[in-house]
């Protein structure tokens, strides 16, 4: 097996990448540094599918992404690695998928208990998810591997936060358009929904940030109220509303910084963007952010001295013909990796 010195030396990155590896880079899981774990999950998914096929969509997009990035020039030779495609996991969401569909439909007709035989099954297989991601992430993280999810669905992180609480007390920044603090949404335990009611009930999660929230239920906001400062929220309408009243978004960037702890976990669900960039997104809202804004939020928590701990990049759904989404995916997705490795000091930023 080639060193990552022998591979970075026999690579140019202006020539066409490798076929089949992410963003094209020769780079294996044992000598890149940072590990990306595809779940292909959306099971509990309540209005449009299409995030399961995201990481073989994303793969397939990053092979047009540039690798020269203009402050952090040697991003590239960090080395990144997406592990194979579970397609068993797959297999099984599209399986649960089914019965969770036929437990919607009996909600939606009026029967408030819906189809319990299959609500019992899709909770059970769930926890099982959440079990298997928590397992295959700690086996990276035990090699000092800097570690990225790649969903599926939004509630597919769970597992990831629950292993890293094994080792650090943090905090969750999340770009969402949603809140996800519905307690058990639709009677699924584990719901996309739910993911950061269910993440608030580790307690080395010590603060929940979240930026960009945009459609929301009462029952959110009584979540927000009752948590005693545990839970920040940046909401869009806010912060449009600051920026047409003069106010920077560097500055706006600074103050959602300086809100998180000194170790932080990204959560990221592709429709906190603009639904211009994730037209084919599960529950695509109006608003929402640019790229740039993006990039420059990133920068910022890079550059605080902060540490990134490890993310996820969930909801990204290609569409039947439609490569867009998957392209900017796997664009925020270099930038996720490049960000986490300048606040690990793997990387640095030319000024």
């Amino acid at each position: 097996m080639p060193s990552k010195e022998e591979v970075i030396a026999q690579f140019n990155p202006n020539n066409p990448g490798v076929t089949g590896q992410l963003f094209g880079l020769p780079f294996t899981e044992e000598n890149a540094e940072v590990i990306i774990v595809p779940i292909p999950w959306e099971v509990t998914v309540s209005y449009k599918g299409g995030t399961a096929i995201a990481p073989m969509a994303i793969l397939d997009a990053s092979a047009q992404v540039d690798l020269f990035v203009k402050d952090i020039p040697d991003a590239w030779k960090l080395g990144i690695a997406m592990l194979p495609f579970p397609e068993k996991i797959k297999q099984e969401s599209d399986a649960l998928r089914t019965l969770a569909e036929k437990h919607i439909e009996k909600l939606e007709s009026g029967d408030e208990s819906g189809d319990k035989l299959s609500l019992d099954k899709v909770n059970e297989a769930s926890e099982s998810l959440v079990i298997y991601t928590k397992n295959t992430i700690k086996k990276y993280l035990k090699l000092n591997k800097l570690v990225g999810l790649l969903g599926g669905d939004h509630s597919t992180p769970l597992g990831f936060i629950h292993a890293l609480s094994e080792e650090h007390e943090f905090g969750i920044l999340q770009i969402d358009a949603h809140a996800d603090l519905r307690k058990s949404y639709e009677g699924f335990t584990y719901s996309h929904a739910s993911i950061m009611y269910n993440a608030l009930k580790v307690p080395a999660v010590r603060k929940l940030v979240q930026v960009g929230i945009r459609d929301y239920c009462e029952e959110e906001q009584q979540v927000m109220d009752r948590a005693m400062g545990r839970i920040k929220v940046f909401f869009d309408e806010d912060i449009k509303h600051a920026q047409y009243n003069g106010e920077s978004w560097a500055s706006i960037c600074k103050q959602i910084v300086s809100e998180l702890p000194d170790k932080v976990y990204i959560s990221f669900d592709i429709d906190g963007m603009d639904p211009k960039l994730c037209p084919n997104t599960g529950t695509p809202v109006a608003g929402g952010f640019e790229f740039h804004q993006i990039t420059l939020l990133l920068k910022t928590l890079a550059r605080s001295g902060k540490k990134i701990i490890g993310f996820d990049l969930n909801e990204v759904a290609p569409g039947e013909s439609d490569e867009w989404d998957a392209n900017v995916g796997a664009r925020l997705l270099f930038r996720l990796c490049n960000n986490m490795a300048v606040s690990q000091g793997k990387l640095h930023y030319n000024h």
